[in-house]
């Protein structure tokens, strides 16, 4: 199958739990799609993949920017959704617990206590700043800028990593 790329004259519109439908200039439709990025990190606004139930790609959108102005709301609501990533704003504390790291932090979102199973992969500090790090249950977390923490936040981050 040809991959579909999403252009202007194309038309996503929100559905439930989520999900968008996506009618093409063609004709063809498709519903209750599932959008995710397939670089998240790095390109958030290119690449945005739309996946039926099973799984399998629909079609693709390059670039946000070049889609129409109802079609980029709908998919950057649906985008915000899914990717609502609570940001750290200090870490209260840490502890070694049964082979995982133990935190407690506050995030723009209150008070979370979760487990890091493992340090090297679940937490990245990227070039710029960001870290971001990944719970047990596969939640993710971001800080924004690792060198504004506190004190006492910096010195946990850099005792666990």
């Amino acid at each position: 199958m040809e991959r579909i790329y999403i252009t202007k004259e194309d038309k996503i519109t929100a559905s439930e739990n989520n999900l968008v439908n996506l009618s093409l200039k063609d004709g063809e439709s498709f519903e209750n799609l599932e959008p995710r990025r397939l670089f998240p990190v790095n390109r958030p606004d290119e690449y945005i993949t739309l996946l039926d139930s099973e799984g399998v790609e629909k079609a693709v959108v390059r670039n946000i920017s070049e889609l129409n102005a109802e079609s980029r709301v709908t998919i950057c609501r649906s985008l915000d959704d899914y990717y609502l990533v609570p940001q750290i704003t200090k870490i209260v504390s840490t502890a070694e617990k049964y082979g995982n790291l133990h935190w407690v932090v506050e995030t723009d979102r209150g008070r979370k206590e979760f487990d890091i199973r493992n340090r090297n992969s679940d937490i990245r500090i990227y070039s710029d700043g960001r870290v971001r790090v990944r719970d047990s249950d596969d939640n993710r977390y971001v800080i924004d800028d690792w060198q504004v923490l506190d004190k006492h936040s910096k010195s946990l981050l850099v005792a666990d990593m």
